[in-house]
């Protein structure tokens, strides 16, 4: 775990609880969470909190820098934690994994925006939807040529 983070809340004035300290550990584990996923892994641990301070507590963590989301699907938001290379995310629409590939492969994507329609992408809320290798596999089919 990012050890400043609790000096980060302190900077912005926040006090260190243990329900801060469970949530980001369990984003930190789960990777990708929905606030519901996050609950779950906290109450692993603190049966006692609940959803509303899971919720809260996000927007803290998210305030400070030390956590973001990401629209992946519908519903509620996909939380991960702040790290420093920024990622796509890649959703497969089988089995609902969520995986990372560096920012830096739609590089051309951006620029071409950038270039053609004067716009700015923020690159780290892009989610990309598809099937993953082992869906794609487990539905015996051969993978296209080139891919």
């Amino acid at each position: 775990m990012n050890t400043t983070w609790d000096q980060r809340l302190r900077e912005h004035g926040f006090r260190i609880t243990p329900q801060r300290q469970l949530v980001l550990e369990a984003v930190e584990r789960l990777r990708h969470g929905t606030p519901e996923e996050i609950l779950v892994e906290v109450q692993r641990t603190a049966s006692g909190v609940n959803l509303s301070t899971v919720y809260r507590t996000l927007e803290v963590l998210e305030d400070v820098g030390l956590v973001t989301h990401a629209h992946i699907g519908h519903g509620a938001p996909t939380y991960h934690a702040v790290d420093d290379e920024q990622h796509i995310h890649l959703v497969c629409d089988t089995c609902g994994k969520v995986a990372s590939a560096p920012a830096t492969i739609a590089e051309a994507f951006v620029a071409q925006l950038r270039s053609d329609h004067a716009f700015i992408t923020d690159i780290s809320h892009m989610a990309i939807h598809g099937e993953c290798e082992s869906c794609f596999g487990a539905l015996g089919e051969e993978r296209p040529q080139g891919e």
